[in-house]
């Protein structure tokens, strides 16, 4: 069983209990034992998805059918993330009243949101690392200061920060499972005019005074996380984490309107749905429009999926077109702001910084 396979076997798993063909299709592939676990194992654990494939085995009585040995793996894997989830929800609630109480309204992102949602069957499904949440730009830096003042501090205890146009570094606290991003924007600048604050505000939802993004905004944003903020429409790559919220999300909502409201990110999001509907084997409820360019990037998908050693250096190439495309844009803001002139020259002057480019360069061994 190769990559391709696998991920194929993967994202068909997690439809079982929604799709018909599907169940039937894996039903077959498990009762033939046409199955490689160390490879399924392998990818699902990539893909953060590992649980959620468990969940939907699970529920559609397939457990009977896999090693002993790797159901008790699967188990134990999916209670721990339970248990961290359950954490994440007290967390994220936590913030919401403490944010509520004073004046400020978080809304909540991504799998936390997904979470205190109710998305999932299983909470245990849904792999999360951080509290994402948007509150409005003119309670940004007060949200800082709340969540600082209530003990929260940096991740990374740095004496200068970056400009960040999207959210604040990460916050985390002392016997707390998460850390907290506080976002003023939802994506890169480039296209934030099409999707930020403003016009998910139009169409939030609210459950026991919790805040939420409506279903077409949080299907939107799932594939903005991947495609945009993570350059997966340059790398041509599939995020199952990602797709898999997509489709459940696409139960609730039309996926095809819901792209087709930007124009800069219709292209990126339109495409997204296009390897979404093939890799879960042509769901209904995943609609995409049939353009050109969703014909071209399914080919392109295709073509690296199955050619992997192509792939590896596509992502290599990209991924150095990516990072110089960074410092160019660093290059030309610190031309025209104070802030992020200042921010340079304290990193340049960094000695631990000089000392971790002196080693990349090979003109010095780390210790």
């Amino acid at each position: 069983m190769n990559y391709k396979e696998a991920l194929f076997f993967i994202a068909k798993s997690l439809t079982i209990n929604h799709e018909k063909h599907n169940f039937e299709l894996i039903e077959n592939q498990l009762k033939n034992n046409e199955v490689d676990w160390d490879e399924i194992v392998k990818v699902s654990t990539k893909h953060y998805v590992f649980p959620a494939l468990y969940s939907n085995l699970k529920k559609a009585n397939f457990l009977m059918h896999l090693p002993n040995d790797l159901v008790e793996y699967m188990k134990h894997i999916t209670e721990l993330n339970r248990e961290r989830n359950q954490q994440i929800i007290s967390q994220a609630k936590e913030i919401n009243t403490l944010l509520q109480e004073n004046s400020i309204t978080p809304i909540f992102l991504k799998g936390t949101g997904n979470l205190l949602e109710g998305l999932y069957e299983d909470v245990a499904e849904r792999m999360v690392g951080d509290i994402d949440f948007i509150v409005p730009e003119k309670s940004y830096q007060k949200t800082i200061e709340i969540l600082k003042n209530d003990g929260y501090a940096k991740v990374h205890d740095t004496t200068y920060d970056f400009p960040s146009f999207k959210h604040y570094p990460r916050l985390n606290k002392p016997n707390k499972i998460a850390a907290a991003e506080i976002h003023k924007e939802l994506l890169l600048e480039e296209y934030a005019n099409e999707f930020n604050y403003n016009f998910i505000i139009k169409n939030i939802q609210e459950i026991n005074n919790i805040f939420f993004l409506g279903f077409q905004d949080q299907l939107s944003l799932s594939i903005i996380a991947k495609q945009i903020n993570d350059h997966g429409n340059s790398f041509k790559d599939m995020s199952l984490r990602n797709a898999y919220d997509v489709f459940l999300l696409s139960k609730k909502c039309n996926s095809k309107n819901a792209v087709e409201r930007f124009n800069k990110l219709f292209n990126p999001l339109n495409n997204f749905l296009a390897i979404c509907n093939e890799t879960f084997n042509k769901p209904d409820s995943i609609q995409y429009t049939k353009t050109k360019a969703a014909e071209n990037y399914i080919n392109d998908f295709y073509y690296y999926l199955e050619n992997q050693e192509m792939s590896k250096k596509h992502h290599k190439k990209t991924q150095r077109k990516n990072s110089i495309k960074q410092r160019l844009d660093v290059l030309k803001k610190a031309l025209v702001s104070k802030e992020h002139r200042n921010w340079l020259i304290k990193r340049v002057s960094d000695k631990d910084w000089q000392q971790q480019k002196l080693i990349q360069l090979g003109l010095k061994k780390a210790k």
